[in-house]
């Protein structure tokens, strides 16, 4: 445990926030944490007055500066993950702005350290090079969602504030899974399984258990590592394996229809179509359609040598999940957390 420390960290009500709170608060640390004044208070309950709030957007400076007042470390988790078009100004403003701010009252203010969670998403995309790790540079390319150009320009706010004298570290996570709220990220899949999801799509990509996110970032706390990322990925794996997993985590038949990338273009543009005509919320967007048949793989070496750090399979991380899907239903769905860190 570090000396004397007073930890912020954005975005803790959210999904990767609350369990890094967990976390901390279990290694003694005095944790303050962001929250917007509707934040939902589901996945801290339990713990939420254990930690001290303070109601601030990443966007509203005058707030942010209230939060940092007297903080030694920030771990910046808060975001926005959206890929739907209307979306895409607010998600810029938070992502890039937002970290921008971070970053900057941290220098201001002499934070020791500031730790920066990003995306694999961040690293970029190409047909050509289907293999990525810390060393792979931006490239532009059709591949690259908004959410992926937002993040890579957050980044680049911390890589700067760094240049000016900050002490930082980057997380580049797979797609996170674990318990939290139902209908939202990565564990609505499991609701979608449950309503009896058919489409499969036929991508690939990296996955990693919140739970170690979280307690990587610890690591990273505590370390000396300085102007360094991380890739944080416990498999590469395709859908088709990860709604099999999903399924039978639930009992439930996963999807079985191959969705191949002439089907995916035809999908986003279907619901298009009916957001256009009918106002409908489009079941797919082209973003996500296009993302969720493309192929890639993320390399995690570097993150299991520098602690001898190991991560939970996936096949054990859907297994947990599923599991509190099941207790959840029959409490209507309540929000859960994982235990165990």
């Amino acid at each position: 445990m570090l000396p004397d420390s007073k930890l912020l960290v954005t975005g803790g009500t959210g999904f990767l926030g609350a369990y890094l709170i967990r976390q901390l608060l279990a290694k003694g640390y005095a944790v303050r944490a962001t929250r917007r004044a509707n934040s939902p208070m589901d996945l801290v309950a339990d713990i939420a007055d254990q930690v001290e709030w303070v109601d601030a957007d990443v966007t509203d400076v005058v707030a942010l500066e209230d939060a940092m007042t007297d903080i030694t470390e920030v771990l910046h988790c808060a975001a926005m993950v959206s890929f739907h078009p209307r979306d895409v100004a607010r998600m810029m403003q938070v992502n890039v702005e937002g970290t921008a701010n971070v970053a900057n009252l941290a220098l201001e203010m002499g934070v020791r350290k500031m730790i920066h969670v990003s995306s694999i998403a961040s690293l970029g995309r190409a047909k050509d090079r289907p293999t990525l790790d810390e060393d792979s540079k931006w490239v532009q390319s059709r591949g690259n969602s908004n959410y992926a150009i937002s993040k890579y320009q957050g980044e680049q706010e911390v890589w700067r504030a760094h240049h000016e004298g900050l002490a930082v570290a980057i997380v580049n996570p797979a797609i996170i899974f674990g318990s939290g709220f139902w209908n939202l990220g990565s564990a609505k899949f499991f609701t979608q399984v449950e309503g009896g999801l058919k489409f499969c799509p036929t991508g690939s990509t990296g996955f990693v258990d919140v739970r170690d996110v979280a307690r990587f970032m610890v690591h990273l706390l505590e370390g000396p590592q300085n102007g360094e990322r991380y890739i944080l990925n416990s498999e590469n794996a395709t859908f088709r394996r990860l709604f099999d997993l999903i399924g039978a985590s639930i009992d439930k038949k996963p999807p079985f229809i191959p969705v191949s990338p002439l089907l995916a273009e035809v999908a986003w543009r279907v619901e298009w179509l009916k957001e256009k005509i009918l106002g409908a919320e489009p079941m797919v967007t082209k973003e996500a359609a296009r993302s969720s048949v493309s192929k890639y793989f993320y390399t995690s070496d570097k993150s299991k040598t520098v602690f001898d750090f190991t991560y939970r399979s996936l096949e054990t991380t859907i297994r947990e999940t599923g599991a509190q899907f099941l207790e959840a239903k029959k409490a209507g769905f309540k929000a859960m957390v994982l235990e165990g860190f």
